[in-house]
């Protein structure tokens, strides 16, 4: 399944590493993801064409703007867990996006 992954925080700098970290993991699975990061201003300009919206776990507060953005019909919108964000775990973001869209499907 080819996915196309966009990540939102404030900047876009710490969505832009864990981005990074989420494309080698899923590399090195196998998996045909693209996955890119920008700002949480920047979300209307790339809101079409995404698979999946993955967004900051300290911008819970615009999640429901987020979903307004975005056709939840087509985007699954994820919230990240603080628990593998704060340490940029690309192998753990990656469990929770498959862990989302793969048995939401």
């Amino acid at each position: 399944m080819s996915l196309n992954v966009l990540l939102v925080c404030g900047s876009g700098a710490s969505s832009g590493f864990m981005a990074a970290n989420m494309r080698k993991a899923a590399k090195k699975r196998g998996l045909d993801y693209k996955i890119q990061a920008r700002s949480e201003a920047e979300l209307e300009n790339y809101a079409d064409g995404i698979n999946v919206l993955m967004i900051g776990p300290h911008l819970a507060y615009l999640e429901d703007e987020a979903k307004e953005i975005v056709d939840t019909n087509k985007v699954k919108v994820i919230l990240m867990k603080s628990e593998y964000y704060s340490i940029l775990n690309g192998d753990m973001a990656l469990d929770h996006l498959q862990e989302n869209v793969i048995d939401n499907d």
